[in-house]
């Protein structure tokens, strides 16, 4: 699988952005897909994660109730909804593939998309 995030660029804080993350391949749709986020000289943090179906997300709790994460299986896509942007928000975001195959995880990373909020 390959993984192609877009959307990031330079907003205002309280601003909206959507990052949408392309995937190639014939079985995206057994996948659960993940945001994660790395802001410059920290780790890589989780996001928020959805279930191959879309029936189940979750979320890290500083963007709860600001983000949302949805998918579309037919467009091989997920994407990321970002609301009420805070300047704690900017960082280069990516986009996971995750799936159990028998017992060990098979898992494949985007390139990341640069998210800028400015106060």
């Amino acid at each position: 699988v390959q993984l192609q995030a877009s959307g990031g660029g330079l907003v205002q804080a309280g601003g909206s952005l959507r990052l949408s993350c392309a995937a190639s391949g014939r079985t995206f749709s057994s996948y659960n897909m993940g945001w994660f986020r790395q802001a410059s000289g920290k780790e890589r943090d989780f996001v928020a994660v959805i279930s191959w179906s879309g029936a189940i997300t979750y979320y890290t709790d500083s963007v709860k109730g600001r983000f949302t994460i949805s998918r579309d299986n037919a467009k091989n896509t997920v994407y990321l909804q970002m609301n009420s942007l805070k300047p704690e928000d900017a960082a280069v975001y990516y986009c996971n593939a995750r799936r159990l195959i028998r017992t060990s995880f098979e898992n494949y990373w985007g390139q990341g998309t640069q998210v800028t909020v400015s106060s």
